[in-house]
């Protein structure tokens, strides 16, 4: 039987009760960590990811935390280290879309995305850093997008937060690396999801034809790079953006 990659690690990732974050998730617990996620509104989905975590004989915490709450962060860290005595991944995977044009944005449009997808990034792994620092040992794996590389029209607040992101990740890369912390992101482009559920079909139809793949990617195509950065297979990778769009991006 194959080695299970992360057999016992310990793993939070925020956003994980659907689509993508459920995804990476379940690819964890499948490898043979534990897995603490969070969830905003979906009780009943984050309940029924835990009990399929369960069923893969891994420990499941589900924590309802919305990724602005700084403070819940800091609590969110204690609570993971209380209950499974150790923390080794961080995977920061909540974000909203407040899609329109400048002109049409709000300041309420603007605050909810780079608050979210941004600043929770920042709010998470500064609850996380310093016990990453003190075991001289962790993996942080951040979603962006391929908006944050080759952002689109009417996308400013999210393509915003997305490249913020990767920047956030490259500074934080170089002041860690020192202490054997690695931290790379993600930057998926069009991925089957409720989100992309909610294009319309003339925007469906138009993104395809821009895709060299032509298709859609799928969530578990996102949580298999996930896996592999918090792996030892990519022991000698840090401060990366690896692009999973379909070669939208090229």
């Amino acid at each position: 039987m194959e080695e299970m990659q992360l057999l016992d690690k310990v793993a939070v990732v925020t956003g994980g009760s659907r689509g993508i974050g459920r995804s990476i998730v379940l690819a964890l617990s499948s490898q043979g960590a534990d897995c603490a996620f969070t969830y905003v509104s979906s009780s009943d989905a984050a309940a029924s990811l835990a009990a399929e975590v369960r069923a893969l004989g891994r420990r499941a915490l589900p924590v309802k935390l919305d990724a602005r709450d700084y403070d819940g962060a800091k609590a969110l860290i204690e609570d993971v280290k209380k209950e499974f005595g150790r923390f080794d991944l961080l995977v920061n995977n909540a974000g909203i879309t407040r899609d329109r044009s400048l002109l049409a944005m709000s300041k309420e449009d603007w605050d909810a995305v780079i608050d979210t997808d941004l600043t929770g990034v920042f709010n998470t792994t500064r609850a996380s850093i310093i016990t990453f620092l003190k075991q001289k040992s962790g993996n942080i794996v951040n979603v962006s997008s391929v908006s944050g590389v080759h952002p689109m029209a009417g996308q400013v607040n999210y393509a915003a937060a997305k490249a913020g992101v990767i920047g956030f990740t490259k500074a934080l890369a170089k002041e860690v690396a020192a202490y054997n912390v690695r931290v790379n992101a993600v930057a998926p482009g069009f991925i089957a999801s409720d989100m992309t559920a909610q294009l319309g079909e003339k925007f469906r139809e138009k993104a395809l034809q821009m895709i060299p793949l032509g298709r859609f990617g799928a969530a578990e195509d996102v949580a298999a790079a996930v896996l592999f950065l918090l792996s030892d297979a990519s022991g000698y990778i840090t401060g990366q953006v690896l692009q999973m769009d379909g070669g939208l991006g090229m």
